[in-house]
């Protein structure tokens, strides 16, 4: 498939995981990413593996949270890309904690990167889109922006206002011709799912996973490709009116009421 060529995208959090298989998945159909996240060494080294297999792949270092790092960062990545027709906000953290237990600070850490960091990036490329006349963004939430797990206060608190965001910018958008979407992932393997485990059950990480596996009706955990393929297609012109909407990879999980029928 080549429906992307000649689209340039950014994916935020680009490093690996989720961000990783979008940003390849793009790449093979056809169009030039920029990976952007904080750790150089990694992101570095996920942008290299792509070029090694003859994709268009650039790495851009910011801290997501910091604003005149990612208006240098969107403004690198136009001047690599040519035009930003697609922009991923993958970039996320999921420290463990109540509104009781949890800091002032750690608060607005998460916050910081998951919320204020889609903002900072959408604020910054959106004008780009507007002018061109076109874009696509994809923002990556969550199923825990819809329904909660215990301690996860901050975490679900961002990715619920990342959804309200989208939907913002939708509205705002849309007669710019400019779409905007979520895509909310359920477990995953993916590393924020095994930062998870081993926080909720130290040495039991790969029993855990499997158990939240278990507990999503398709029986199993999902991968990384899977989740991309949904942002590939929202980022082409297949969804073309689709705008304003949450989509759920997440193995069947929200349609359960999770109450167990004797057999």
């Amino acid at each position: 498939m080549s429906e992307l060529t000649g689209r340039g995208a950014i994916i935020t959090g680009g490093g690996r995981g989720i961000g990783l298989a979008c940003a390849r998945l793009i790449a093979e159909r056809g169009g030039a990413v920029v990976l952007l996240g904080h750790d150089r060494e990694m992101v570095e080294g996920a942008a290299a593996t792509l070029r090694d297999d003859g994709l268009e792949a650039t790495a851009v270092v910011a801290d997501i949270s910091d604003e005149a790092d990612v208006e240098a960062a969107i403004a690198e990545a136009a001047t690599v890309l040519g035009s930003i027709d697609i922009l991923v906000n993958n970039a996320a953290i999921q420290p463990y904690g109540t509104v009781a237990s949890m800091s002032p600070g750690e608060w607005d850490t998460v916050l910081g990167v998951n919320l204020r960091g889609t903002y900072l990036a959408c604020h910054h490329a959106l004008p780009h889109m507007v002018k061109q006349g076109r874009g696509s963004i994809v923002n990556i939430a969550s199923v825990q922006g819809l329904a909660n797990q215990a301690r996860v206060a901050a975490y679900a608190t961002s990715k619920g206002g990342m959804m309200a965001l989208t939907r913002s910018i939708a509205i705002d958008f849309g007669r710019a011709g400019i779409r905007a979407n979520a895509v909310c992932p359920g477990c995953i393997d993916a590393p924020m799912t095994h930062f998870s485990a081993s926080e909720t059950a130290p040495g039991r990480e790969a029993e855990t996973i499997s158990q939240w596996g278990n507990s999503q009706p398709l029986g199993r955990v999902g991968r990384p490709e899977e989740v991309a393929e949904v942002v590939a297609f929202l980022a082409s012109d297949r969804a073309s009116f689709c705008s304003g909407a949450e989509f759920k990879v997440d193995g069947g999980l929200m349609a359960s009421l999770g109450v167990a029928l004797p057999d």
